[in-house]
């Protein structure tokens, strides 16, 4: 059932969902892989910005620059294909473990599978091929490390994994924090044992349990200073975070769609989660307890914390299931529902016998050898086809733009902004891409007012020095743009339209054919001269 919950994550990926187009369905890979490379190249993180005509050599924080290294060599080696794969690997290792630890937690392989899956679903809106892919995996491993912890004082040493393993999480993704506070919530739920009538004996294994989860967590503090920022860093990080206008206007900031399909499979998760909380409460076991309480507000309130929700609660939900069906026979219910639940019951451990038998994951590793030929063959179309998205991306204006040799003063939305920078850094510089944390609230203020054609659009565009706008055909500003009189069409493919301001000078496609289309006539002038 591992291979199964490795492979599963592929298969919802590659075969529900729309593959390396999922994957690619954000443009911050693409100034990722560039930062990466450009690290490579140079030798050392940038301090200021590579990649923007209006920000240009202003200080930024590459804070995932390990990642950009990590996948800018991959894709060094062997292109799209190879940062996709990667990335795939990434999740499905990140749900064979959360599996293992699911089934070490309940004793039943099958609920655990189970749980897993449904676990996969509720994070599936967030599979990108991005750095954020390793807080979850390190997030499934921290869980693992305190679980196992919490078995008895011997299995404590483990503790002493996880500040070296924040040093890694710091330096490929901000989510670090995440870790962070899991840790110090199994020290307050060791702390909070404390306020109950409890024996010396037991608040003295609390306390030793309390201090060890603490310093734990103190070291988890002082080792994510190892980064090329130090304390600024994390200044930068939480200054970005409590800023309120990214939380009402970056869409993973805000809560769920929960007319979605993801939404499905949260509502599970939370009502399991609450039933497990409640059980765990009642034995006085407070860990899950306080983690749901806190990452369930954290789910409802942004979409981007919904995918963590989702790994802490399978364990426990996977557990209190399990307990279930082994106290069948306590159930208040009519005897053929006992009777059900009990077999129910018995398949499930005969699976659980079964899965615990040693063996070699060579199904795993079929899979994802199969993956990578297929990705890397680059015959295949749709979903498995390791390029961005054509009919979301401006792959055909991108090359319009190269064509006419025009390389800055083209304002776009950022979501394309990270796939220019893919596609055509260093030739080119972008208004703007997906780093909001470097570009400010106030400039992403009127960006977005632009966008919504707000008075004083216009003075914005011009600030910058803007005479080539490229964008969707659905965004407003587009629509302005074709009515205006100081703009004229010059791009339209049904996917993104080129405008160009009247006094803009021409470009060079325009002047290679009309000095083209000069000598045809000069040449046809010189012919009709000459006599016969």
């Amino acid at each position: 059932m591992t291979d199964v919950a490795f492979i599963m994550p592929l298969v919802f990926l590659f075969g529900g969902m729309k593959g390396a187009q999922t994957l690619l369905g954000d443009g911050d890979t693409g100034w990722h892989l560039r930062t990466g490379e450009w690290i490579l190249a140079h030798g050392r993180v940038p301090d200021c910005d590579i990649f923007s005509f209006t920000r240009a050599g202003q200080p930024w924080f590459a804070w995932e620059w390990l990642w950009d290294v990590a996948f800018g060599w991959l894709h060094r080696a062997g292109g799209m294909a190879a940062v996709l794969v990667a990335s795939s690997v990434v999740l499905a290792l990140t749900f064979a473990l959360l599996f293992r630890l699911a089934r070490w937690r309940s004793g039943n392989a099958l609920v655990a599978l189970t749980v897993t899956l449904v676990a996969a679903g509720a994070s599936a809106g967030h599979w990108l091929a991005r750095p954020h892919l390793f807080t979850m995996l390190f997030t499934v491993v921290f869980y693992a490390v305190l679980e196992r912890s919490a078995e008895g004082p011997r299995e404590r040493r483990w503790l002493w994994l996880l500040p070296p393993l924040t040093v890694l999480w710091t330096n490929l993704h901000g989510g670090f924090l995440a870790g962070i506070v899991l840790v110090a919530g199994y020290a307050a739920s060791e702390f909070a044992i404390l306020l109950r009538d409890v024996s010396a004996a037991e608040r003295q294994a609390a306390m030793e349990r309390g201090r060890a989860y603490l310093w734990t967590a103190a070291g988890c503090v002082l080792a994510s200073f190892v980064n090329p920022y130090s304390y600024r860093l994390h200044a930068h990080i939480l200054a970005y975070l409590s800023d309120g206008f990214y939380r009402g206007n970056i869409m993973e900031f805000q809560s769920l769609n929960f007319q979605s399909g993801q939404a499905r499979f949260l509502e599970v998760l939370l009502v399991l989660g609450a039933a497990a909380a409640l059980a765990e409460l009642r034995r006085g076991r407070l860990a899950w307890p306080l983690l749901f309480a806190a990452w369930a507000h954290l789910a409802l309130s942004s979409a981007r914390h919904v995918e963590i929700y989702a790994l802490l609660a399978a364990p426990p939900v996977a557990k209190w299931l399990a307990d279930g069906l082994r106290h069948a026979e306590e159930m208040r219910c009519a005897r053929w529902l006992r009777a059900g639940v009990a077999e129910l019951r018995d398949w499930t451990q005969e699976w659980h016998v079964f899965d615990r038998a040693p063996r070699c994951y060579l199904a795993s590793a079929m899979a994802v050898a199969g993956l990578a030929a297929v990705l890397a063959g680059g015959r295949a179309a749709g979903g498995w086809r390791a390029e961005y998205d054509r009919k979301t991306y401006p792959v055909a204006a991108a090359t319009w733009l190269e064509q006419a040799g025009i390389q800055r003063g083209v304002f776009t939305e950022d979501l394309w902004g990270g796939y220019l920078i893919y596609r055509d850094y260093p030739r080119v510089r972008v208004f703007m891409d997906g780093r909001s944390d470097f570009y400010g609230a106030e400039f992403a203020k009127q960006y977005i007012a632009a966008m919504r054609v707000e008075p004083g659009w216009e003075r914005f565009l011009s600030r910058y020095g803007v005479d080539t706008v490229l964008l969707p055909e659905r965004e407003p500003l587009a629509g302005t743009l074709r009515l205006a009189s100081g703009w004229r069409l010059v791009f339209d493919d049904g996917v993104a339209v080129i405008f160009r301001a009247a006094g803009a000078p021409a470009p060079a496609l325009a002047r290679a054919a009309a000095g083209a289309a000069g000598q045809a006539k000069l040449a046809t002038k010189d012919i009709k001269e000459k006599p016969l």
